[in-house]
């Protein structure tokens, strides 16, 4: 007979690991004390339903099922579990540990959230988020085509390393697999490991429940190694790339508004004047421009009369150059700025409690109505004034210009945000070359390197800027443009590693049919109670009913609440 240990991907692209046993009908009616897994009943891996074809090595095709099977590595894995065998029960060991946690803690988890889900108590689903490992960012963001294949190979990794653990701990026992199959069951692939199913019952039931959890514990640690992977990655390349200087573009969509103006390989500086280190940075600023515009916009009355004029963004613009512009063209009784230029409205500086006054109010609409067309990317070369800038400024008051300058913002349409971006190319040719283009060179750093780059404006929605262009934090110290995605596909690698081993783990802790969750929790109830067969079969059985119904409930939850 043979005992079949099972792990594949859900739908959602999480792995999934099952466990199945297949024995004949006259040996389901033998009862023995030492068997780990009473009253199992399983299936014959040589009858399928309508088989189409059946292979002399049992590899088996049907229209719900087919699988691979593999036994060369046999010997390999089962002298690399024989090697250490004291090391390995003490690792393994350490495993039944966690597992059992796991399990009791995912269980517990499960049953709070389905009794919110049925209403039966008030709270919020931020524990079904990261329940099994994915969290709300993730389930919120497109999934591309590149993201599919980084799922896929986290997927073989996740479930080679959970598979991988039964296997080691079962050779480290005495017991050697028949085979490793790969699986496509109706449409959800997997893989499986199959050891004798006689060899496995005459086993103690510690040394069975370390095989059972070894799965789990593989991957409990693949999850650590990921996460201290991705932590030492800067560090491990250091030698060849920058970290958390600028973020470097990767890639810009055709359709991104910032096409015209960003190219693979130059470098965000700052947003709105403030330096941006890596690519969290980015999305921080980004939000918080967002949200500052948004509390601006939302005053009412003499609040937001006031916050309409000081919550802007300005300019310290001289007077000559406000006389030397150009003069608004008026088209239908609207003010409108020829060719490229944009207008600009003088920002009053004044105390709010003056509003009260009704002289203020004039000398404010009169103020407004002096408008001014200026070109943009000489505007933003000078000095910031008012408050709608991100930057820490302690006077509230927008009167920070000289006296023969005047703080203008510019005129925008409702709903859009004016987003200034300071870039540098430094590894275009004709910044690396010592005859630069003058007019490229947009700054100084302290160590006195000059780069190549400008400043440009943005007008529009913030939040679509910053998911209309692919960055990332590492930038390479030589020109070579092949290596440039290096660094993002290990991260991207490591992350997804990282959140479908989690995943496998905690839903291979669920007390579910099979799961490795039922193999645990039976051999629990014999090794840690004192119950009796016939009644802990049907303890088993509730448990695995309730499990099973607790679980639906809790993705469902998930799946309305992220998805929906």
């Amino acid at each position: 007979m043979s005992w079949a240990l099972e792990g594949g991907d859900m739908m959602n692209s999480s792995a999934v690991s099952q466990i199945k046993f297949r024995e004949s009908e006259g040996e389901r009616s033998h009862h023995s004390s030492r068997r780990v897994m009473e009253g199992r009943r399983g299936r014959r891996l040589s009858q399928t339903l309508l088989p189409l074809h059946a292979r002399r090595l049992s590899n088996t095709i049907s229209c719900w099922y087919c699988d691979f099977k593999i036994s060369a590595f046999n010997q390999p894995i089962f002298r690399f579990g024989r090697r250490h065998v004291r090391c390995w029960r003490v690792w393994f060991s350490t495993g039944i540990g966690f597992s059992v946690t796991a399990l009791l803690g995912v269980t517990m988890i499960c049953a709070w959230e389905s009794l919110i889900a049925l209403h039966l108590l008030n709270g919020s689903n931020k524990w079904s988020h990261f329940l099994f490992g994915f969290s709300p960012w993730v389930s919120r963001l497109g999934i591309s085509l590149a993201d599919a294949g980084y799922i896929c190979i986290s997927s073989f990794i996740s479930v080679s390393v959970h598979e991988l653990g039964h296997a080691v701990a079962a050779a480290s026992e005495g017991i050697q697999m028949e085979y490793i199959a790969v699986f496509i069951a109706v449409l959800f692939p997997g893989a499986l490991v199959a050891f004798n199913f006689e060899m496995l019952q005459a086993l103690p039931r510690l040394t069975a429940l370390r095989i059972y959890c070894a799965g789990i514990w593989h991957n409990a640690v693949c999850c650590a190694v990921c996460g201290l992977a991705l932590f030492l990655l800067p560090l491990f390349l250091f030698p060849l790339y920058i970290y958390g200087e600028s973020p470097m573009v990767l890639d810009v969509s055709s359709t991104s508004p910032l096409s015209g103006y960003l190219s693979r390989g130059d470098v965000i500086v700052s947003l709105d004047g403030i330096r941006v280190h890596n690519v969290q940075e980015w999305m921080e600023m980004t939000t918080l421009i967002d949200e500052q515009t948004l509390q601006f916009s939302n005053g009412s009355g003499d609040h937001q009369r006031f916050m309409e004029i000081n919550g802007r963004k300005g300019y310290c613009v001289p007077s000559s150059l406000m006389e030397e512009s150009k003069n608004i063209q008026l088209i239908n009784s609207q003010s409108a700025c020829p060719n490229k230029l944009t207008a600009f409205v003088i920002v009053s500086c004044f105390d709010p409690r003056m509003l009260d006054n009704g002289s203020s109010e004039d000398d404010h609409h009169k103020q407004r109505e002096s408008r001014y067309c200026l070109e943009a990317k000489e505007i933003v070369k000078l000095k910031k004034c008012g408050d709608g800038w991100v930057t820490t400024v302690t006077n509230r008051s927008s009167c920070i210009c000289s006296q023969d300058e005047s703080c203008l913002t510019p005129v925008l349409m409702p709903d859009l945000i004016w987003v200034e971006i300071t870039y540098s190319s430094p590894y275009l040719q004709e910044c690396l070359q010592l005859g630069r283009n003058p007019s490229l060179v947009s700054e100084t750093h302290e160590s006195g390197e000059i780069k190549c780059g400008g400043t440009f404006v943005y007008v529009g929605d913030v939040i679509s800027l910053a998911h209309s262009v692919q960055l990332t934090a590492y930038q390479p110290r030589w020109a070579f443009s092949f290596g440039a995605n290096l660094p993002n596909v290990l991260e991207k690698i490591l992350m997804w590693t990282f959140h479908v081993s989690l995943t496998l783990a905690l839903l291979n802790s669920l007390p579910v049919y099979f799961l490795d969750g039922e193999s645990i929790l039976e051999v629990s109830l014999c090794y840690f109670t004192s119950l009796r067969p016939r009644k802990r079969k049907r303890v088993l059985q509730v448990c695995l009913l309730g499990g099973t119904i607790i679980s639906m409930l809790t993705f469902l939850r998930i799946f309305i609440s992220n998805f929906v």
